[in-house]
């Protein structure tokens, strides 16, 4: 995995105000309230939302317009609760970083993991060195009902190691849904509309 060293600067501040406080306990199941965009400007910058199901320490999940090396990129960011590192609550004793698989409903999209401070980059492309979402995933993201983030960590415990699996869960849908990804997405001047998701077959 690979480190990434960043600033927060403003930005923090005000993902602190919009973030709902953590709470204790695993798993963490919260009310599924949705997407919310910045206010008051023509192009949001962002759109934030909290798991709706984890286990592990993320208190909130960010898609941000970053400046890219040309253009601006969009990233898909985790902001942590309390001190790192990402990790599942309570569980300690953990060997490295842990590997990521990411399924938007019925689809699988190959990501990444970049460390900060206080939050976890999850990226499929760059741009240069510049980390970010590739169109096929914002598409994915925009039309989707269901993000699952499925973590699997190596712990060692006694001289013995085994494998720790953690999950966290995003309803995609709630609130403004497709639409907040949508208008961040027009920020970095993407322009894609996906097909509104439906539910699978046999779905609730």
């Amino acid at each position: 995995m690979v480190r990434l060293i960043s600033g927060l600067l403003a930005f923090s501040a005000t993902l602190s105000a919009l973030a709902a406080p953590s709470l204790a306990g695993a798993p963490n199941v919260r009310p599924a309230s949705g997407w919310e965009v910045e206010k008051n400007v023509d192009a949001p910058s962002y759109a934030v939302t909290e798991p709706s199901r984890s286990d592990l320490n993320i208190d909130s999940v960010v898609l941000l317009c970053e400046q890219g090396p040309k253009t601006p990129v969009l990233q898909l960011r985790l902001y942590l609760s309390g001190n790192g590192p990402l990790a599942p609550v309570g569980v300690a004793n953990l060997k490295d970083d842990p590997k990521v698989e990411l399924a938007i409903d019925n689809g699988r999209h190959p990501v990444e993991l970049l460390f900060a401070d206080d939050f976890v980059v999850v990226a499929d492309a760059t741009a240069g060195t510049v980390p970010l979402l590739s169109g096929k995933l914002l598409d994915a993201l925009q039309a989707g009902r269901r993000m699952e983030l499925r973590f699997r960590y190596t712990q060692e415990t006694m001289g013995r190691t085994r494998p720790l699996d953690a999950t966290a869960v995003v309803d995609l849908q709630a609130g403004p849904g497709g639409a907040a990804v949508a208008a961040v997405r027009r920020c970095a001047g993407e322009s894609a509309t996906p097909q509104v998701a439906h539910a699978p077959a046999g779905g609730r």
